[in-house]
């Protein structure tokens, strides 16, 4: 058993005590930013004159040696360690002797798991937005491909009014955006640097706590340092932030599976992104939109979890919050996949253009710009909005679409139709007649396309 501490006690820790205590397993996985911040405090300590120059460069030279050889397969990081952080040291003082045992002076356990899961959680939020911003492009090449392809929009899962694609598609654009800022938002509070708040309570060492935050990229050090090793609030948000993508994605999905399906036929998803059926051989099913569905409930349960395991928690730090990093780890590897195989489906999925567009003109999604073309005509909205529905009800006898319809069929409802009529309802007019900005008609989209590539490339 390699671990840091044990001067105290008089036997040996019970083997299966060890091992519920232990986190190597899991916590292996930020063995570089246990380094790189290991580094960073190590040209701390030599800048103050806690270490000879020679002790820093033999550490340093001996922690890079232990970085290369782990990603190169050379050095194994096996259970027989405690931590991720004994496994370091205890390899370090190995190669290098007595040096390597000064490489934990003026630190703690605390503030030094701190900054690893900080600095980790930090690059994959990063990492996390880049996938979002690679979906967005795959939206925004929809989108402009897109402006005149008119569908249904719906309320209630009820045809409503026309649309068109590209103004679909912009509504998951400004849903994985705000995810993008929520990010961002995130990465701004989170980025102090907890190391050098020790157990709980600081040093007595002369640390310059501002050149290591400075050398790890942080915007300055943790300004309490109780809060400094306690605080797991930012996991909390990126886990709320994960949560909320996880549900955009969600949303995205159900309504592929819908488009989907046989009633809908709005899509085809490429065969690269479906599977079949192992007794039906006509099924071609939407499982990867089906799992990125399914594994949201996983993320949502990551949030609760970690909220419950802080919410009793006294200052300063306790061993609960090891519970935070195998949440936090399934639910980044969860959601970054995910984002990643729903960009895949997305940008290889075949529009079925004419389905839509005949779904959108015999679902009666013209039929508010009919009772329009009535008051524009001098009837009231109220009397309009009545006769239409009796149109539409005609329309359900005889099987027919208001485009179908005879003048003499309208005539028949109410005297005010003419033959302007059909131009006023057309699905192009209906569309393209809504020009404020954010509508879907083909001039208001090109604006906010523009204004939507503007915002990729800055």
């Amino acid at each position: 058993m390699a671990q840091l501490w044990g001067g105290r006690f008089t036997k040996e820790t019970d083997q299966l005590v060890y091992n519920f205590n232990a986190s190597i397993s899991f916590d292996k996985r930020f063995y570089a930013q246990d380094i790189r911040g290991s580094i960073a405090h190590v040209m701390m300590l030599a800048r103050q004159g806690i270490l000879t120059e020679l002790e820093k460069e033999k550490i340093i030279e001996g922690l890079e040696g232990i970085l290369s050889d782990v990603e190169s397969g050379k050095l194994e990081i096996t259970d027989q360690y405690e931590d991720i952080h004994s496994f370091v040291e205890a390899t370090l003082i190995d190669r290098i002797g007595e040096p390597g045992k000064k490489l934990h002076t003026g630190r703690s356990r605390n503030d030094q798991v701190a900054l690893d899961m900080r600095l980790y959680t930090r690059d994959e939020v990063q990492e996390t937005d880049e996938l979002l911003k690679k979906l967005l492009q795959v939206l925004l090449r929809i989108m402009e491909e897109n402006t005149e392809t008119i569908m249904p929009g719906f309320t209630h899962l009820q045809k409503a009014q026309p649309v068109t694609l590209a103004h679909h598609m912009g509504a998951y654009f400004e849903m994985f955006k705000r995810d993008r800022l929520r990010l961002s938002d995130i990465y701004k509070r989170m980025n102090y640097c907890p190391l050098g708040a020790g157990a709980l309570a600081g040093t007595t060492y002369p640390l310059d706590r501002e050149y290591t935050a400075e050398l790890l990229g942080f915007y300055g050090p943790a300004l309490n340092s109780m809060d400094a090793v306690s605080d797991r609030d930012y996991l909390v948000e990126y886990l709320s932030a994960m949560s909320t993508i996880m549900m955009h994605l969600s949303r995205f999905c159900e309504e592929i599976i819908l488009w989907n399906s046989n009633e809908y036929r709005f899509v085809e998803i490429d065969d690269g992104y479906s599977t079949g059926s192992s007794i039906m051989p006509q099924k071609k099913n939407p499982d990867i939109a089906e799992l990125v569905r399914g594994k949201t409930g996983r993320v949502y349960g990551a949030l609760v979890s970690l909220l419950t395991t802080l919410k009793g928690i006294p200052l300063a730090y306790n061993k609960d919050m090891q519970e935070d990093k195998e949440l936090v780890f399934d639910a980044i590897d969860t959601v970054k996949g995910c984002i990643a195989l729903f960009t895949g489906m997305l940008d290889t999925i075949r529009f079925l253009k004419d389905r839509m567009n005949d779904s959108a003109r015999h679902g009666f999604t013209n039929a508010t710009d009919a009772a329009d073309y009535l008051v524009n005509h001098g009837v009231p909205f109220r009397d309009a909005h009545g006769i239409v529905g009796k149109l539409v009800l005609y329309c359900l006898e005889k099987g027919k679409a208001l485009d179908d319809l005879s003048l003499e069929e309208y005539k028949a409802i109410s005297p005010v139709f003419e033959n302007d009529i059909y131009e006023a309802i057309s699905l192009e007019t209906c569309v393209n007649r809504r020009l404020t900005i954010g509508a879907p008609g083909k001039e208001a989209m090109e604006h906010v396309i523009r204004i939507y590539k503007a915002y990729l490339d800055a």
